[in-house]
């Protein structure tokens, strides 16, 4: 089959695609191996009985089982579910939204490629390109324009702190913004690294992009107002000129591809028009269970009571146990700020992270590499080599276990 440009760029090989395959494979090739790799969210039993709860309802009712199974949503989704989240955001937050400012997606990732690719290309004169202003950004985003050069990433500032940490800040006197830059983006908090751009950087970042009449794209998939994976500043961040992109998936609901895009209703029609020659509509369970948690006021409420204590406990046990298995190792964490991973520096590392993995996998645990996550650099940064990903939305004792495999092969090296 002889593909064209586009078939070939996204027939290709990429990061997330061997993040997903080998997800899919090490459970199969050893059952017995400790996933601290992906970015599947914990089970909390207090969550999934809200969720079989609501999908029990749904179903004993005839009329809302059949909008669920039955019927396609409009370009930009169910009107009621739209309604009940600005009306929301409004109570908690002051912003002034309505339904028109709401687009239903198919989740962060499909949000996000659509958006990519809608701002970026050749055009207006020059290669329009999206801005990434701290590196390491999420490595799903690395490969979903179509155009190469479409996204570029800024180099940051590394603050060193106390007790073996250090925090990733945005350097903006090196900052790479010029005319071609059509969009900046960051995720907040940061995956990979927990992350938690502040509030002062965003509205610098801001100030920048509302000068050149574009827009800063925050994407809050970990953070507030929903799942709340937060464990220093929780505030939420919006205005007429960004674009906020929500996620289901890491409230524990993966599985229903479904998320929200927050922006101006000139964008948020732009979008959904886009959306609707990929997708057709999107899906129908996840608005459908967020529009019961909304209605029942229990969605901001499960956040608060029951995800974010969960991750913080589980956080709490992995910093004791990296304080305990990796002395003797030189090592940093990155602040843990949100999110549900440790991001782990290794300045001495005498292979590339790559390797690390590789070696890892064999002593039956699996992580994330961190070299995918430095896309769009200008030049080659050894850093970028000497990081890895490991997810704590573990059981405890499965945490503990991972993280003293991985202590005992860096002692090796």
């Amino acid at each position: 089959m002889q593909l064209s440009h586009f078939g070939t760029k996204f027939s290709g090989p990429s990061g997330i695609v061997t993040l997903m395959d080998d997800l899919g494979n090490a459970l199969r090739d050893n059952p017995g191996i400790i996933m601290m790799g992906g970015g599947n969210p914990a089970r909390i039993p207090a969550v999934l009985d809200c969720y079989r709860r609501h999908l029990r309802a749904l179903v004993d009712d005839e009329e809302a089982s059949f909008a669920l199974l039955g019927r396609y949503q409009g370009p930009l989704g169910d009107y009621d579910v739209r309604t009940l989240l600005a009306d929301t955001l409004r109570q908690r937050y002051g912003w002034e939204l309505t339904a028109e400012n709401v687009a239903l997606t198919n989740g962060g990732q499909s949000a996000f490629g659509l958006l990519a690719n809608m701002l970026t290309g050749e055009g207006g004169g020059g290669m329009r390109r999206l801005l990434f202003p701290l590196a390491p950004e999420y490595l799903g985003y690395a490969d979903t324009a179509l155009d190469p050069r479409a996204f570029v990433a800024a180099q940051p500032a590394i603050e060193l702190l106390p007790a073996q940490q250090f925090k990733y800040r945005v350097d903006f006197a090196t900052l790479p913004f010029d005319a071609n830059v059509a969009a900046l983006c960051v995720s907040r908090p940061t995956n990979p690294s927990g992350n938690v751009i502040s509030i002062g950087e965003l509205d610098q970042l801001d100030a920048l992009a509302r000068a050149r009449g574009i827009p800063l794209i925050v994407d809050a998939a970990y953070g507030a107002p929903f799942p709340g994976i937060l464990f220093e500043d929780d505030t939420a961040y919006w205005n007429d000129n960004v674009i906020l992109l929500l996620s289901l998936s890491k409230l524990g609901l993966p599985g229903a591809r479904a998320g929200f895009m927050i922006a101006s209703p000139g964008r948020v029609a732009a979008f959904a028009r886009a959306n609707t020659i990929f997708n057709l509509a999107s899906g129908n369970l996840g608005p459908a269970l967020a529009q019961r948690l909304l209605a029942h006021d229990e969605l901001l409420p499960l956040c608060r009571q029951h995800i974010q204590p969960w991750y913080q406990a589980r956080l709490e046990t992995a910093l004791a146990c990296v304080a305990r298995e990796f002395t003797g190792i030189d090592y940093r964490l990155h602040r843990p700020e949100g999110a549900f991973f440790l991001w782990l520096w290794l300045p001495a590392l005498p292979i590339a992270s790559a390797a690390l993995y590789e070696r890892l996998k064999a002593a039956g645990v699996l992580v994330i590499p961190g070299d995918s996550a430095f896309f769009g650099l200008a030049q080659e940064w050894p850093h970028s080599r000497q990081c890895l990903r490991l997810s704590f939305a573990l059981p405890d004792a499965q945490l503990v276990e991972g993280l003293r495999r991985i202590a005992a092969v860096l002692k090796t090296l």
